[in-house]
């Protein structure tokens, strides 16, 4: 879809249905001349401490706190990296405490409402960052010589992506591939996958970045507008777009903060539609539960509102006006080898095919 499209194309943007966060920490009662020595300071202290360091290999609990160390640096929230790591966001200040006692350096400033890097945690993140997903790529690699592939797959995916085309596959992955592990982390909004730690994200076709690889997923999507049948009988049925006017129609909230134009596909081709209302949401599900209870039109994927139509408890309106837009599709980064367990379910979903392909 055109507003999608022009979102996606924006880098680190917000986008509807699909779409990205370390504010500065503020020399508190100090002018600018001692903000800079600060910084200078850390520099000098920073390499010295590092440059005659011991060289004394790292223990296993060094290497613990570097791979936490790293998720901090991704997410700049202990309560994210926590989750990531499946620690509690306590523990994880006080493995980092004790690294950064142990290196005689500070590597992160934290204030209430953010975590940043030093110039030190920079340095270092940047050192060890590749050789663990040497490490990580190694391991993966093991994989060729299993019985049946094994590891962790994390994705980030849309609200409707996970429940229309991972809801029917995964009872069926986890019965042929009992060794792999499933983190879904259902989003509305863009978020750099590989900053975020993610193997891949799912979204719409036109708003996947254009530096990552992609695979399609599904066929193309049918965008429909749906009301419940007592919406319908108080307020009538619009015959054309331009009577969506004196409706009250269910808001959709871009990425971005904008609200979605509904679009339609006529004799002259697409256009879209400025439509009223007073709610808003960015999430479908949302808006199938007000549309049921009739508080409005919703507009939407077709394929979401299937069981709703077949039970009757929505409808269609200006169905010879639908409009179609590009399918779901997974994406990557092509500079990492493609994990075992996301080739495999990449396969599994194109066998199924739960949304055509």
């Amino acid at each position: 879809m055109r507003q999608l499209l022009t979102l996606a194309r924006r880098p680190k943007a917000d986008a509807f249905s699909d779409q990205r966060i370390g504010t500065p920490r503020p020399y508190w009662n100090t002018d600018f001349r001692a903000a800079s020595s600060r910084v200078a300071a850390e520099r000098i202290v920073s390499t010295d401490v590092i440059a005659n360091s011991p060289t004394m290999p790292p223990g296993r609990s060094d290497l613990n706190d570097f791979t936490y160390f790293l998720a901090l640096a991704r997410h700049r929230s202990f309560r994210r990296a926590g989750l990531e790591l499946g620690i509690s966001a306590s523990a994880l200040s006080h493995a980092l405490k004790g690294l950064e006692g142990r290196v005689g350096v500070r590597l992160l400033h934290r204030t209430n409402r953010s975590v940043t890097l030093t110039v030190a945690g920079e340095e270092f993140r940047d050192a060890i960052s590749q050789p663990f997903q040497s490490i990580a790529q190694a391991v993966e690699s093991l994989n060729r010589h299993r019985d049946a592939p094994a590891g962790r797959i994390r994705l980030n995916v849309t609200a409707d992506a996970g429940a229309l085309l991972l809801g029917p596959i995964v009872p069926l992955l986890t019965e042929r591939y009992p060794a792999i592990e499933l983190d879904i982390v259902s989003s509305n909004r863009m978020v750099d996958v590989v900053g975020e730690g993610f193997d891949a994200g799912i979204r719409h076709g036109g708003t996947v970045p254009e530096d990552m690889v992609a695979q399609r997923l599904s066929a193309d999507l049918r965008w429909v507008v749906a009301g419940a049948p007592a919406y319908l009988q108080r307020h009538g049925i619009p015959k054309v777009p331009g009577d969506l006017a004196s409706h009250c129609c269910l808001g959709v909230r871009l990425g971005d903060d904008r609200i979605y134009r509904w679009e339609f596909e006529g004799p002259e081709g697409e256009f879209s539609v400025p439509v009223p209302g007073r709610i808003t949401a960015d999430d479908s599900r949302v808006m199938l539960a007000m549309a049921r209870a009739g508080a409005g039109l919703m507009y939407g994927v077709e394929a979401i509102i299937v069981p709703d139509l077949t039970s009757g408890a929505l409808r269609l309106v200006l169905d010879d006006w639908a409009t179609t837009g590009p399918g779901y599709h997974i994406y990557y980064s092509g500079r990492r080898q493609l994990p075992t367990g996301l080739r495999v379910l990449i396969d599994l979903i194109r066998e199924v095919r739960p949304l055509g392909l």
